[in-house]
């Protein structure tokens, strides 16, 4: 049998990382994407290339008839979804709380808080045995910033994923008797673009001195971690958190 899996945000980085490990462990891919569409059909190309399938379709999370129609394009195209890695998100220019003002922080909490929810909402519809449902798995892209707040910098998206990984606790707990576990992964320093979008597209290489394994991470790494919690191997955890962050 087919395993499904949706990647918010898979056409770059940690995202990307996921949908190509994914294929190569058997999965049929879906990845949604908000404007880079040459990335996310580079990643699509790619894993047909390697003998899978895949399928992209543009989506804001942050727009709930958007998620909506996401979720019914992977129904048409591949059927009951599996696994669900909730991995968009954004961050906005450096700054100290008191410079931001409200669109900035709603703006970061209604794509990577609201739109967390929309997907899970709309996976658990479709994997609980209560909807008919034989279950599934979902891991929310969570981040270190959760827990060191990220002072001076995006306390906002620290918040936002504070945020998230108290939807990963309790939802796990929601929905552990209707057969679907939900896991959280948190990112430390990682090499991506993600960096940039805030201002600084070196700031892995600044700050890498203070991470005890003296170096950032790769997105494969990260990729890793989230398809073990996804897989059987990991059948007894739930409400759980992997940190991938050298230590920091």
């Amino acid at each position: 049998m087919e395993k499904i899996i949706l990647i918010t945000g898979g056409g770059r980085g940690i995202g990307a990382a996921c949908a190509l490990l994914a294929a190569r462990q058997g999965y049929v891919v879906c990845i949604s994407y908000v404007a880079d569409e040459a990335a996310a059909a580079a990643v699509v190309a790619a894993i047909e290339r390697a003998g899978g399938a895949a399928l992209s379709v543009q989506a804001d999370v942050s727009d709930e008839s958007a998620v909506e129609r996401l979720f019914v394009a992977v129904d048409k195209r591949f059927g009951r979804l599996n696994a669900l890695i909730n991995n968009a998100g954004i961050l906005s220019a450096q700054m100290r709380v008191e410079q931001m003002d409200a669109t900035r922080i709603n703006r970061i909490l209604t794509t990577n808080v609201t739109g967390s929810f929309l997907c899970a909402r709309e996976a658990v519809r479709r994997m609980s045995t209560r909807h008919g449902g034989s279950g599934g798995s979902i891991v929310n892209m969570s981040s270190r910033g959760a827990v060191l707040g990220s002072p001076g910098e995006y306390v906002d998206y620290a918040a936002s994923k504070a945020a998230l990984d108290a939807l990963t606790i309790g939802l796990s707990k929601e929905v552990a008797g209707e057969n679907i576990r939900v896991n959280g992964v948190r990112p430390g320093l990682i090499h991506t673009d993600i960096h940039a979008s805030g201002g600084e597209p070196g700031r892995v290489s600044r700050l890498q001195s203070s991470v005890p394994m003296a170096r950032g991470g790769e997105p494969i790494e990260v990729a890793k971690a989230a398809l073990w919690l996804l897989s059987d191997e990991a059948s007894y955890t739930t409400g759980s958190f992997i940190d991938v962050s050298g230590g920091r």
